[in-house]
């Protein structure tokens, strides 16, 4: 069993740029998979980007290139996603989640999720 626990998130103005951590719990091994994924009300859940629990071979969307790194710190057990100029659009709440076996944009191909954590953007 894996538990998330993601923070970070806040009221931030457009330009500012915000941290998003993800900290694992429970058995995680080095082959899962973890994915960020954002969601406004009304809309489908959507995927920014993911990371191998090594840190290796991260991928993003399309509206994440650019300005969001993801990255991981296996002696802390936390997934980060780096948020740079952020925009109004980004506005939404932020998940993350895991996997076993390669990389998905596909929420439901994730087992494990975290409760999420709120980021507004401000213009």
């Amino acid at each position: 069993q894996v538990q998330l626990v993601e923070s970070g998130g806040g009221l931030v103005q457009a330009g500012d740029s915000l941290r998003l951590s993800c900290v694992g719990s429970g058995q995680i091994f080095g082959f899962y998979v973890f994915g960020w994924f954002r969601e406004v009300p009304g809309k489908e859940r959507e995927f920014v980007g993911g990371i191998h629990w090594s840190g290796a071979s991260p991928r993003y969307a399309d509206s994440a290139k650019g300005r969001f790194t993801i990255s991981s710190d296996n002696s802390k057990r936390t997934v980060y996603l780096h948020m740079n100029s952020l925009k109004p659009e980004d506005t939404a709440k932020y998940y993350c989640a895991c996997r076993v076996g390669t990389h998905s944009s596909y929420p439901g191909h994730y087992n494990y999720w975290g409760q999420g954590t709120q980021v507004t953007v401000s213009s």
